[in-house]
C-alpha cells in the first residue's frame, strides 16, 4: 500500500504540482512525493552503465526525439484503458514519456494521487522495484516548456515539477497528471507543461477520479498502471 501523496507532495524523488478548484480558494499544489521506503542509492563504478543525469538528459532527449514519429500511448490500468496523444512541439517531454514507457518504467506503478474534480496523478510507487528502476534510469529534471500555447483543459496530460531546490519549476520526469476539471484547471497554465491529451477513454480517467481516497489523496484501493504501450 502507498504512503500518502498529496498534490503538494507527489513523486518519490523529484516533483510537485499545485491547484485550486474555486477561484476564491487557493488550490493544493501538485508536487512530488518521496516514499519512505526508497532506499536504492546509485553506486559509482568505472564500468557503470549509462544513466541519465542533470548533465546529459537534454542532449539525450534531443537525439532521442529525432525521427520519433510515434505520438500515442495506451495506458492499461486496473480500472480500464485509455489513450493519450503527445504534442510533437513539446519534444523533450514527449521523448521522455515515450522513453520511460518503452523502458517499462511505468509498469506496475500506480495512480497515487486522486483529487476529485481536479486531477489524477500517476507514475509513482513506494514499491522497491520502482525505486530500482529509477536508480537504473538515472536522476534528472526537465526544463519547463510552457509557451507553446497549450492550456490545462479537461483531459490534458501535464508534468509535475520538483519542489527540491527548484526555483525554475523544472519538471519531474517520472510522474504525470491528467486534468479532469470541466472545462479545465487554467490556474496551472504557465507553471506546468502540458505535453499531451487524452484522445480515447476519458470515461476511464473519470472512473479513476471517482475512487474513494484517504488522507493525502491516496486511493484506498491501489489503482495500478499495469503497462504502457507506445502505439505505431
Amino acid at each position: 500500500m502507498f504512503k500518502k501523496i498529496a498534490l503538494a507532495t507527489i513523486i518519490p524523488l523529484f516533483f510537485g504540482v499545485g491547484c485550486k478548484e474555486e477561484p476564491q480558494k487557493k488550490a493544493p499544489a501538485i508536487k512530488q512525493e518521496t516514499p519512505q521506503n526508497d532506499p536504492v542509492e546509485e553506486e559509482v563504478a568505472a564500468d557503470e552503465p549509462f544513466k541519465l543525469d542533470e548533465e546529459n538528459a537534454i542532449d539525450f532527449f534531443f537525439n532521442y526525439q529525432k525521427g520519433l514519429t510515434q505520438n500515442r500511448v495506451k495506458i492499461i490500468t486496473s480500472l480500464g484503458d485509455f489513450t493519450v496523444q503527445l504534442y510533437d512541439n513539446v519534444p523533450y517531454h514527449k521523448a521522455n514519456f515515450i522513453f520511460l514507457a518503452r523502458e517499462g518504467y511505468f509498469n506496475d506503478t500506480q495512480f497515487h494521487r486522486v483529487v476529485k474534480n481536479f486531477i489524477i496523478q500517476g507514475g509513482n510507487s513506494d514499491d522497491l522495484e520502482t525505486s530500482k528502476k529509477r536508480s537504473v534510469i538515472g536522476r534528472y529534471l526537465l526544463p519547463p516548456d510552457t509557451r507553446k500555447g497549450y492550456k490545462h483543459h479537461r483531459g490534458t496530460l501535464s508534468m509535475p515539477s520538483s519542489e527540491i531546490n527548484n526555483p525554475h519549476m523544472l519538471a519531474s520526469p517520472f510522474e504525470f497528471f491528467i486534468v479532469v476539471t470541466k472545462p479545465g484547471s487554467y490556474h496551472l497554465d504557465g507553471d506546468y507543461t502540458p505535453f499531451g491529451k487524452v484522445i480515447e477513454g476519458m470515461d476511464i480517467v473519470d472512473k479513476i477520479n471517482e475512487q474513494p481516497v484517504g488522507k493525502g489523496d491516496w486511493p484506498f484501493q491501489n489503482i495500478y498502471i499495469h503497462k504502457m504501450e507506445v502505439l505505431e
